[in-house]
């Protein structure tokens, strides 16, 4: 394989430097460009980033940094973004500034180099799709949020608007309409279609890379706006209950971060699948209160999750994903189950110390009405 100068913006984060150490392994130069934000990071370079790659400590939003950054360089990964689905609710700039406008300063960058660039590959988010689909019948449905009265009456399972029975889910695609419910996936949003709409107007090859629930080691645990794998391994290793909203039932598609990292290193050599959008998750749906079950028992805790009842504003109920495309554009297959990968991301758990933030995140949302 060709030998080729990559930068990794958000390279030194979860996804981001897992990425990093595929590229190395497959013979490419890489160069990270990281704010190093101290919701994730300490202000120094992490342990865990690859020793063979350059890093760049900046902003995506500082052309200068950014000029310097993509210096003979012929392949981007944009993996930076503020994370946190209830945070952004109330951060709003800040998920707007980094995401969205970042992504703008990126993309005229590369502009103006584009007969350098060979390949963008933009890392976009389930969180687009708000709900997933579901049947209903013989139908497949798209619904958007549960209504205020549903939710007030702790009906959670979305519901036909035939029957009033509970709608049944089924793999999302990528031809499903996007309803994004918070901030963050708004700004997801802005990512992917920025990337794809200025890679096809300037004839720069590009592909989004919809990334469902990623879990495994680097993950930031004492941050309370990352995944629930995360943040159910803080409170238990703080002997806490992980605390679960509405019954639990809720599911999600959990995708080891190793196959987030297939997904991205194949793109590099998929020319059929520029231009497009493509999922990558397991196509496996899995309960909220499953793996809270699966984590404490991992980690040896004899705690049940605390099931609170109450529900977050632009939570959705069950979105697992349809990994057709990725089948056949990328030649992708998910090779790590949930249960094969949570004793990795426990043994690497054990290692670390965690600062319980969850009962102040939550507080956060609660005086603003989110949680209700």
């Amino acid at each position: 394989m060709e030998r080729l100068n990559i930068l990794v913006t958000g390279g030194a984060g979860f996804i981001g430097s897992h990425l990093v150490d595929a590229l190395i392994a497959e013979g490419h130069k890489v160069r990270v460009l990281d704010a190093l934000v101290s919701q994730v990071h300490q202000n120094a370079r992490p342990q865990h980033l690859h020793a063979e790659a350059e890093l760049i400590i900046g902003d995506v939003c500082d052309a200068a940094k950014l000029s310097q950054a993509l210096d003979g360089i012929d392949v981007v990964y944009h993996q930076a973004a503020e994370v946190g689905v209830g945070q952004s609710m109330y951060e709003m700039q800040k998920y707007v500034r980094a995401n969205t406008f970042g992504t703008s300063v990126l993309l005229e960058a590369l502009v103006e180099r584009r007969d350098r660039i060979r390949k963008i590959i933009v890392a976009s988010s389930m969180s687009i799709y708000g709900e997933g689909a579901y049947r209903d019948g013989e139908a497949i449905v798209y619904p958007q949020l549960r209504s205020t009265s549903q939710l007030l009456e702790r009906r959670w399972e979305l519901e036909s608007v035939n029957t009033g029975l509970p709608l049944a889910p089924v793999g999302t695609t990528e031809d499903k309409p996007l309803f994004p419910t918070s901030v963050y996936a708004i700004t997801k949003q802005d990512q992917e279609q920025l990337c794809l709409v200025v890679g096809r107007a300037y004839n720069l090859p590009t592909i989004a890379l919809r990334y469902f629930n990623v879990y495994g080691t680097r993950q930031a645990l004492s941050n309370p706006y990352t995944g629930v794998c995360a943040i159910f391994s803080s409170r238990l290793l703080n002997d806490q209950p992980p605390m679960i909203f509405e019954d639990g039932g809720q599911s999600r598609d959990f995708t080891h971060v190793s196959d987030i990292v297939q997904a991205n290193v194949l793109a590099l050599q998929a020319e059929a699948a520029d231009y497009q959008a493509i999922n990558v998750g397991t196509g496996r749906a899995t309960s909220i209160k499953q793996v809270a079950h699966l984590l404490a028992e991992g980690l040896g805790k004899a705690l049940e999750p605390e099931i609170v009842g109450k529900y977050r504003e632009g939570d959705i109920r069950h979105c697992v994903a349809d990994i057709s495309r990725a089948r056949k554009l990328l030649g992708y297959e998910p090779k790590i189950s949930l249960e094969q990968g949570i004793p990795e991301l426990l043994e690497w758990v054990r290692g670390q110390h965690a600062t319980d933030k969850v009962a102040t995140a939550t507080a956060e949302m609660e005086t603003r009405s989110l949680v209700r």
